[in-house]
This record gives C-alpha cells, sequence and structure tokens, in this order.
C-alpha cells in the first residue's frame, strides 16, 4: 500500500474544498492542526477514470471510500467505510495535529492494476451544516434563527481558533527563551574553557621553562 501525505493548513479556514487524484486501495492523509471540543465534517465524492471516454465519470459504482482519523497520540475518533459520496463528521478532543486518511477498496481481485480516481474533498471546520434546515424554515422568522445561529458557531470557531493560536504562540515564544538562554550558558562555558585552558597552558609553559633553567 502506497502512502502518500498532504500537509495541508486549514487554520482560520472554515471550509475547504479541493480534489485529488489517487489509484485503487491507495491511501492519501491530511495533517490538519484543530483545537479542542472542534467539530470536523468531510463531504466526499469519488469519480473513476473512463478508458474510452478518457474522461472521469460522475460516478464510482462499486467503489466505496474508507475514512479513518487519528490524533497525534494514535487514538482513533474515526474508521468507517462509506460509499463513492457521503459525510463524515467527528470532534477533536485535545488540540493539536490530526491525520485524515482516505483509501479507497477496489473492484479488482489485485491490488495492482487498480483505476485512477479523482476524489472531490469538502472540509468543514467547526460548522453545522444549516443550508437544508433553512430551505426547509416554513417562515422569514425561522430562516433568520437558523441564520443567526449558524453565524454565533462560526463567531465561536473563530474565538476558539483565536485562542489555540495564541496558546501555540505563548508556547513557542517559551520555548525560543529556553534556547536562547541554554545557548547564553553555553557561550559562557566555551568562553570560561577558553580561559582555564589558557591559563593552564601558560602556567605549564612557565613550568617548562623554569625547569629548563631558561629564565
Amino acid at each position: 500500500m502506497q502512502v502518500l501525505t498532504f500537509l495541508l493548513s486549514f487554520c482560520f479556514s472554515l471550509t475547504t474544498a479541493f480534489y485529488f487524484h489517487t489509484g485503487e486501495r491507495e491511501e492519501k492523509c491530511i495533517i490538519e492542526d484543530i483545537p479542542s471540543d472542534t467539530l470536523i465534517t468531510g463531504t466526499f465524492k469519488i469519480q473513476q477514470w473512463d478508458m474510452v471516454r478518457h474522461d472521469f465519470l460522475e460516478s464510482a459504482p462499486g467503489l466505496g471510500l474508507f475514512v479513518t482519523v487519528t490524533t497525534y497520540n494514535e487514538e482513533v475518533l474515526l474508521s468507517k467505510l462509506y460509499g463513492p459520496q457521503g459525510t463524515f463528521h467527528f470532534t477533536s478532543h485535545s488540540p493539536g495535529e490530526h491525520v485524515i486518511c482516505l483509501e479507497s477498496n477496489s473492484t479488482r481481485l489485485v491490488s495492482f492494476g487498480g483505476s485512477k480516481l479523482r476524489i472531490h474533498l469538502d472540509i468543514r471546520v467547526g460548522e453545522h451544516d444549516l443550508d437544508a434546515a433553512i430551505a426547509q424554515a416554513k417562515d422569514k422568522v425561522n430562516e433568520v434563527s437558523f441564520k443567526l445561529e449558524h453565524l454565533i458557531e462560526q463567531i465561536e470557531q473563530i474565538v476558539k481558533e483565536q485562542n489555540y493560536q495564541r496558546d501555540r504562540e505563548e508556547n513557542f515564544r517559551a520555548t525560543s527563551e529556553d534556547t536562547n538562554s541554554n545557548v547564553l550558558w553555553w557561550a559562557f562555558a566555551q568562553t570560561l574553557t577558553f580561559i582555564s585552558v589558557g591559563i593552564l597552558q601558560m602556567k605549564c609553559l612557565k613550568d617548562f621553562f623554569i625547569a629548563k633553567k631558561l629564565v
């Protein structure tokens, strides 16, 4: 199994949509840095390459997508097989990097020689899908209420991500200060060592001259 990892940064982006090419039974992973207690919603669609039309088909019958989500300490948050298109959800329990791995199954008996696939992926961070609820609203009051709830969730998510980035900056600043302090002490120790070696060499040289009665 060939694993190709994408390093993507989605900070302060509530939604990110893109597509990538892969093969059957080939795993690709996304590393996302997110704060704790954050809802992640992913919507995907698989398109299969048609050798006759030399283009991607709108659907991929018989194929499915296995989604696995793990944290930096290898805690499994999601592990499930979906169809050729669908939506997955998970909530982060701790801040840090989360690895989202996608792997298609195969319509062939062997793992090599599979067809080329295009996977469309839309990732939303800290956002509930309220479009369907708004469409079903019976009056303007409900519609405005749903939109206001949606806006409040987005604001809360932005504040949460800002706090998370502030914590990361404080940790980075503390690490930098510790590193600078260690470098200063190391330079002081080196200088002290050079001075000590110089004094010792001068003493040895003086004792040599005295022993040889050159002074």
